[in-house]
C-alpha cells in the first residue's frame, strides 16, 4: 500500500495584546488598540512553546496569560486555548486561511475565577471553554441628578468608599494615570452632561480629590472641591442651539492636598460599573470579591462586597440590556432564530396578563442529527435557573455514537409543573418526527409518566435511576442509618443493572434482609420501568438522565443573563460543539467511534480463551468460565450484554472468529463513524441583532411580553445540594459465578 506524506499545515498567528474588545451594533466583537507580533505555528506546535514565544514578545509570565481566538465567521464568541488539543483545533478550524488573530491577556485583566464549571470533565461530554459574548442592547443612563442644591455624587450605597491614601498612592494611581487629562480646561466640549460627569469623575480619581455639585440640572453644572475652603471649581453649561456641553470657567488650584479624600472618598455606581464593564465582556462570571480586589489594587478605592455586587449589576445592565426588555424582545428573537436557522422551532406563550410563561427552542441541525445519526433515546431533565426572574430550564438530550451529549430541544418555563412538562412533551413531539420507537429516560414524577404515555403512545419510559434512588433515600431517611441506606441504594443500582432475573432477585433480597419495608417499596416502584431484567426498551445501559445536567453546565456562566442572552449563549455552545465534533470526525479512520472501538477490542481480548461448539443453524454454545448460547441471526446471547449494549459480547465475538465473520457487521449502526458524521452534518447558525426590534413593524403587530411575576428572592441563591448518599453507579459482576460485588480473581468459588 502506498503511503502518502502528510503535508504539515502552517499558519501565521497575529498575536495581539494591550487593546480592548468593543461591542459592535450587530453584537460582534472587534479588537482596538494594543500591539501585535507574528508567530509561525502548525499542527504540531505545543502550547507551552507557543506561550514561551508570546511571553518573550510581550514580557508576560508563561503561567499568567489567557489566549483566545474567534471561530471562522463568528465574531461573537471567543474560544479559549488552554491545552495542546485546543491549539491544534484552531489550526484545523481555519481551513485554507493563512493567518489567524490571537488575543493575549494577562490573567488579571481577564478577571480571576471566570468559570465555576468543574475542572475535570469527560472529553466526550464537553467542548472547549468559550467566552459568552456580551451584546449591548440598550443605553441605560445610570447617573441622574436633579435639583440645584449642594449634593454628593450618586452613591453605591450609604457607606463611603474609602480612598487608600498614603505611601502606596503611586502604585494605586498607576491605572488612573490615563485619566489625568480627561478634563483639560475652559472651552473643552462634551457630547452630553453624562459624558462630562464621567470625565470629571475620572479626573478626580487621577488627581486624588473629592468634589460635590452646587448646581446640577439639564442646562448647567457647577462643581467645587469637597474640602472646606479649597478654591478648586468648575462650571459647564450647554452651548446655545446645540446639545454640546462646554466648560466655561475652571479654577485648577487646590489648597486641600486631598484632605477630603483621606476622610473618605465617594464613588458612583456608574463609575465603578464603567470600570468593570470591559472585564465583564471577557468574564461574565466576574465575582464581586474580585471586583473589589481589582478596584482596590488598581485605583486605591476600597469597596465592600455589597457595593461591588451592585456596581456589577449596573455594568451588566449597561452591557446586556434590561432584564425586562429582554422578555419584550422574545417575539423578535424567536423570528430571528427561525429566519437564520430554517426548519427550527422557536415558540413562546404568555399568560392573560402578557407575562412570560414558556419558551421552547429546537434547532433544525439538532432535529436532523437526532433522526439521521443518534440512537432513538432521549433524556429529559430540569434545572432551576439563578436568573433575576428565576425559572426552570427543561431539556431533551440525546447521545451521539461516542456517548457525547447532543441537545435536541430545551425550554425556559416559569416553574416546573405538570402542565409545563406536558406542554414541553407536546412541543417535542411536533419537533421530532420519527417512525422509530423512542426510549425516554426521565423522572417518574411531575406528570411525566402520564404525559409520555399519552403523547408518545408507543414509546418506552425508563425511570431515571438517579431520581429513583433519591426518592428511596428520602423515604427511608429517619428510619435507617446513613450506612444502611447506602447499602440499600447500592443494591437498588445492582438490581437495575442486573441483566437477568436471578441477578435482580439476589439484589432485592439483599434489600429485604435489611428492611422488608424497603423491599416492598422497590417491588411497588414498577421495576419494569427501570430494571434491565424487565425493561423492554433500548437504553444501551444508560440509566440516568444526568445528560441534562451536563447540558446545563454548558451555560453555567450565562444562567444569570437576560433570557434572550442566555438562550443565545446556549445556541453558541451548541454551534461550537457541532463544529468541533464535525472537524474531529472527519479525521477518524476507524469504523466505530473511539469509545465503542475500545469496548469492542476489550471484548475481543476476552474472547480468545473461549471454546465454541456448533449447535444447529446459526446457534452456538460458548464455553469459558460459564456456558452461554449465542444466536447470531437474532443478535442474541444468553448473557444479555449484546442486547443491552448494542455491541457484540465476548461470546458472540468468539463465534464470529470461529466462523470467519467480522464483529463490525454485528454492531449497532449508531456506533459507526458514518452515523457520527451524520449526527453533526448540519450546522447551527448565529442569530444576529438579538437586541433589536423589527424595523418598520407597526406597533399594533408587536406582541408585548413582560417578565413573570416571580422574582428572585433576596440574598445569595442556594446551590443545588449534592446527593447525600454515595452511590455505586454499577457493581462488579463476576464472570464465573455471576455474583455481584466481586470479579473472578476474588471469587470465593475458585
Amino acid at each position: 500500500m502506498e503511503v502518502k506524506a502528510i503535508e504539515v499545515k502552517k499558519i501565521i498567528a497575529i498575536c495581539q495584546s494591550g487593546g480592548e474588545f468593543v461591542t459592535n451594533k450587530d453584537g460582534s466583537l472587534s479588537y482596538s488598540g494594543g500591539e501585535a507580533f507574528a508567530i509561525d505555528i502548525d499542527q504540531h506546535t505545543q502550547l507551552n512553546d507557543f506561550k514561551s514565544e508570546i511571553a518573550e514578545m510581550f514580557d508576560f509570565s508563561v503561567d499568567n496569560m489567557i489566549i483566545k481566538y474567534f471561530l471562522p465567521g463568528n465574531k461573537k464568541t471567543l474560544i479559549t486555548i488552554s491545552k495542546d488539543k485546543d491549539l491544534q483545533r484552531m489550526v484545523n478550524f481555519l481551513g485554507d486561511s493563512v493567518t489567524v488573530d490571537v488575543f493575549i491577556m494577562p490573567e488579571e485583566a481577564a478577571a480571576r475565577n471566570v468559570s465555576n464549571m468543574p475542572a475535570s470533565r469527560s472529553s466526550r461530554t464537553t467542548v472547549s471553554e468559550a467566552v459568552i459574548p456580551v451584546v449591548a442592547p440598550l443605553n441605560i443612563r445610570v447617573d441622574t441628578a436633579n435639583g440645584n442644591n449642594c449634593m454628593d455624587i450618586d452613591m453605591v450605597s450609604g457607606t463611603p468608599i474609602s480612598y487608600l491614601a498614603g505611601s502606596d498612592d503611586d502604585k494605586h494611581r498607576k491605572a488612573a494615570q490615563q485619566w489625568e487629562n480627561t478634563i483639560t480646561g475652559v472651552d473643552q466640549r462634551f457630547n452630553s452632561f453624562s459624558e462630562f460627569r464621567e470625565a470629571l469623575h475620572k479626573y478626580s480619581i487621577a488627581h486624588g480629590f473629592a468634589y460635590r455639585y452646587k448646581k446640577n440640572d439639564s442646562h448647567r453644572v457647577t462643581v467645587k472641591c469637597k474640602s472646606q475652603g479649597c478654591p478648586w471649581r468648575i462650571y459647564a453649561s450647554r452651548l446655545s442651539t446645540t446639545q454640546l456641553i462646554c466648560i466655561k470657567k475652571m479654577n485648577t488650584q487646590h489648597t486641600c492636598e486631598g484632605a477630603a479624600v483621606k476622610a473618605g472618598y465617594r464613588a458612583t455606581r456608574g463609575w465603578v460599573g464603567s470600570i468593570i464593564k470591559e472585564k465583564l465582556k471577557v468574564a461574565p462570571n466576574y465575582k464581586p470579591k474580585d471586583i473589589a480586589d481589582d478596584i482596590k489594587r488598581e485605583y486605591g478605592i476600597q469597596l465592600n462586597y455589597s457595593q461591588a455586587w451592585r456596581a456589577k449589576e449596573i455594568a451588566r445592565e449597561q452591557l446586556q440590556g434590561s432584564y425586562k426588555e429582554a422578555y419584550n424582545l422574545l417575539p423578535f428573537f424567536c423570528e430571528k432564530i427561525k429566519e437564520t436557522n430554517p426548519g427550527s422551532v422557536a415558540t413562546f406563550t404568555t399568560k392573560d396578563d402578557s407575562s412570560f410563561h414558556r419558551l421552547f427552542v429546537s434547532f433544525h441541525a439538532s432535529m436532523s442529527g437526532f433522526q439521521q445519526g443518534c440512537r432513538p433515546l432521549l433524556f429529559l431533565d430540569s434545572t432551576p435557573l439563578n436568573s433575576k426572574y428565576q425559572g426552570v430550564l427543561l431539556s431533551a438530550t440525546a447521545v451521539d455514537g461516542d456517548d457525547g451529549i447532543f441537545p435536541i430541544a430545551f425550554a425556559v418555563v416559569d416553574a416546573e409543573t405538570e402542565e409545563n412538562w406536558h406542554w414541553f412533551v407536546m412541543e417535542l413531539k411536533s419537533a421530532v418526527s420519527t417512525s422509530q420507537q423512542i426510549t425516554f429516560v426521565a423522572d417518574f414524577q411531575n406528570g411525566l409518566k402520564e404525559s409520555l404515555a399519552e403523547i408518545f403512545d408507543k414509546c418506552y419510559h425508563s425511570y431515571c435511576l438517579r431520581h429513583l434512588a433519591e426518592k428511596l433515600n428520602k423515604d427511608l431517611k429517619g428510619q435507617f442509618s446513613h450506612e444502611a441506606r447506602r447499602f440499600m441504594i447500592n443494591d437498588l443500582y445492582a438490581a437495575a443493572y442486573a441483566p437477568k432475573l436471578d441477578g435482580f432477585n439476589r439484589s432485592v433480597e439483599n434489600i429485604k434482609g435489611i428492611s422488608p419495608e424497603a423491599y416492598n417499596w422497590v417491588i411497588q416502584s414498577e421495576p419494569e420501568h427501570w430494571a434491565n431484567a424487565f425493561f423492554g426498551g433500548a437504553r444501551y445501559n444508560l440509566m440516568t438522565s444526568n445528560f441534562g445536567q451536563q447540558f446545563y453546565s454548558w451555560v453555567s456562566e450565562a444562567h444569570e443573563l437576560p433570557i434572550t442572552q442566555m438562550i443565545d449563549a446556549l445556541r453558541g455552545k451548541m454551534m461550537e460543539s457541532i463544529y468541533m465534533r464535525r472537524v474531529d470526525s472527519s479525521q477518524r479512520t476507524t469504523r466505530l467511534t473511539p469509545s465503542k472501538e475500545e469496548r469492542l477490542q476489550k471484548e475481543t481480548s476476552l474472547a480468545q480463551s473461549l471454546q465454541v461448539l456448533h449447535l444447529q443453524g446459526n446457534t452456538f454454545e460458548v464455553r469459558g468460565e460459564s456456558v452461554d448460547v449465542v444466536d447470531i441471526d437474532n443478535w442474541d446471547c444468553s448473557c444479555k450484554e449484546w442486547q443491552l449494549t448494542g455491541l457484540p459480547c465476548c461470546h458472540a465475538i468468539a463465534v464470529f472468529e470461529c466462523i470467519g465473520r467480522s464483529p463490525y457487521d454485528y454492531c449497532s449502526r449508531h456506533f459507526t463513524v458514518e452515523n457520527y458524521c451524520l449526527t453533526y452534518a448540519e450546522s447551527i447558525h448565529p442569530v444576529p441583532n438579538v437586541d433589536r426590534p423589527i424595523e418598520g413593524e407597526s406597533a399594533d403587530a408587536i406582541v408585548t411580553v413582560t417578565p413573570p411575576p416571580t422574582k428572585r428572592p433576596p440574598g445569595r441563591p442556594k446551590m443545588k445540594q449534592a446527593e447525600s448518599i454515595d452511590i455505586i453507579k454499577r457493581q462488579l459482576q463476576c464472570s464465573k459465578c455471576k455474583g455481584l460485588g466481586h470479579n473472578k480473581k476474588t471469587c470465593k468459588d475458585s
